[in-house]
């Protein structure tokens, strides 16, 4: 395992999925889902939390799955989304204020995010390699 490889994919990776998030739950669906107080809310720890998730993502495609291309990013980012998005929304449900279709929605833009994520990071790796 190349760890400078990992490293950069994680941080384009992370990139992508900080834009990416503020895209989706900060302007296309914001309706949908409550928006804290922008004062509130520490960038860094958001930065954080995208770039703990790509280097995930990265280190399963680096060290298991042998990924390097877009499209095999794209379709290992979408199955990881989907169980990422299924946990974190069946602990949400617990709470009562969380509705079923809102939880439907997170699911499905989860999926989304992390394929594009994922297809970012293939990309990545492929290009460091070759």
């Amino acid at each position: 395992m190349n760890t400078k490889n990992l490293l950069l994919a994680g941080i384009v990776g992370a990139i992508v999925n900080f834009f990416l998030g503020w895209l989706f739950y900060g302007i296309i669906f914001t309706d949908s889902f409550s928006q804290p107080d922008p004062g509130a809310q520490p960038m860094v720890m958001i930065f954080l939390g995208c770039l703990t998730g790509s280097l995930f993502i990265a280190y399963i495609f680096t060290k298991w799955a042998q990924i390097s291309t877009g499209g095999t990013g794209f379709k290992a980012g979408a199955i990881i989304g989907l169980f990422m998005g299924l946990q974190f929304n069946f602990f949400n449900l617990m709470d009562a204020s969380n509705s079923i279709q809102t939880a439907a929605l997170d699911v499905v833009i989860t999926i989304v995010l992390v394929a594009i994520v994922g297809a970012v990071i293939g990309a990545t790796l492929g290009k460091l390699e070759s």
